[in-house]
């Protein structure tokens, strides 16, 4: 049966990231009882910056948590697209974006946000270095077997678990089957005391097939962000010395300061290394099962708002299981319905802005140029930019 008439179910989330936080704050607030795993011993730290707004900040908003976001955000005043001798080619000072935003934006790691949504669910329990690794559905529960060789029974289980997630692979099958590959690997660390600093300023150059680009933050701290295209490597390498050393291999003929980054890459002790992907899903849901946020439905890093869109999608089907009064397949459609056509939009967007990020040709490098020059131009940065930061999409209201 797809009817509980307990409204307080029992859910198990897996991933502690941004999705499953979100999602266990606004169902402990509607009542039901969320149970947050995490495969980490903590909660993640590093990753690249993100830039928040649209209806993720007004998530937020709703949330209560802004000012603790803007504690730990930034306010960039410029990007900088610079060459071989660091000499600025193209600039795009961020008052457009602000403006067209209404200053609802702010610069902030993924790992700074998730923090600060979890330190809000602290009446939610929360399994570190635990994950769900087995499933099995009755007519009544469902089954999860977990990485602690026990077994626990829930009314639902939302996979929140990211690009590579478990509990999609569990219920619906390999990952390979929904990963639209956008043909680029991303890398982001963060050293101490690199030499150059421009606080407040994203620093960029970009050679054929790959860019560098830095971020100087607190506490001394520099965050790097590597992008390259996938036809210069086989596959991301295993273990953390061969990752250095296929960054080195990539990257050491590029000018500006890439010699220094890659020094201080000895000293690196956790990086990032990925690849920039999409999750393409017709279904979201399969019996006592939904996925939310990356898990089914990423945009990836090229469309700047996944972080944000994973908070709606978490805000959306805490609220449709709410409204569902039980009937979680009928949330479950519901939350799908609402927001697959915006997320559809968005990745299509996003796998345009792949000559941002890895140019592929010196004329596609000219081009970026030349659209960073004509944002930076007063009126024709609000209708570039317009059309890029709208979401189309009302957030329901939920009482």
């Amino acid at each position: 049966m797809a009817h509980l008439q307990n409204k307080s179910l029992k859910i198990a989330i897996n991933g502690a990231g941004i999705a499953g936080p979100t999602l266990a704050w606004w169902l402990k607030k509607y009542g039901f009882e969320p149970v947050l795993f995490e495969k980490s011993p903590i909660l993640r730290q590093g990753g690249y910056i993100v830039d928040f707004w649209g209806l993720g900040y007004d998530i937020a908003d709703k949330m209560g948590i802004l000012p603790e976001l803007k504690k730990s955000g930034y306010l960039i005043d410029a990007l900088n697209l610079v060459d071989n001798k660091g000499k600025t080619l193209a600039q795009l000072n961020t008052k457009s974006l602000r403006y067209a935003l209404k200053d609802r934006f702010i610069s902030i790691a993924r790992s700074n946000i998730s923090s600060v949504i979890h330190s809000f669910c602290d009446d939610v329990e929360t399994r570190f270095n635990t994950s769900i690794i087995g499933l099995q559905e009755t007519q009544d529960n469902i089954s999860v077997e977990l990485s602690d060789n026990t077994k626990e029974n829930f009314d639902l289980v939302i996979g929140a678990d990211g690009l590579h997630s478990q509990i999609r692979s569990l219920a619906f099958g390999p990952y390979a089957q929904y990963e639209k590959n956008l043909g680029a690997y991303v890398i982001a660390f963060t050293v101490k005391d690199y030499k150059h600093r421009d606080d407040l300023f994203y620093v960029s150059h970009a050679a054929t097939k790959k860019q560098v680009a830095r971020v100087s933050l607190r506490d001394n701290e520099t965050l790097f962000l590597f992008t390259f295209s996938s036809s210069l490597i086989d596959k991301i390498p295993e273990s953390l010395a061969d990752q250095k050393s296929a960054i080195r291999s990539i990257f050491n003929d590029m000018g500006w300061e890439v010699a220094d980054i890659l020094r201080h890459l000895d000293y690196v002790e956790d990086l990032y290394f990925d690849s920039v992907s999409q999750i393409m899903m017709q279904e979201w849901s399969k019996g006592r099962v939904a996925l939310v946020g990356d898990a089914c439905a990423c945009v990836s890093l090229l469309a700047g708002e996944g972080t944000g869109l994973a908070m709606v999608e978490a805000y959306i089907l805490a609220g449709e299981l709410k409204n569902a009064n039980g009937d979680y397949a009928k949330a479950f459609d519901s939350y799908a319905k609402k927001l697959q056509p915006l997320i559809l939009q968005k990745q299509n967007m996003a796998a345009k802005m792949l000559p941002f990020f890895v140019p592929q040709t010196n004329f596609q490098r000219f081009l970026v140029r030349m659209g960073i020059k004509l944002c930076s131009l007063p009126g024709l940065s609000t209708i570039f930019l317009g059309s890029m930061l709208r979401d189309d999409l009302e957030l329901p209201i939920y009482t």
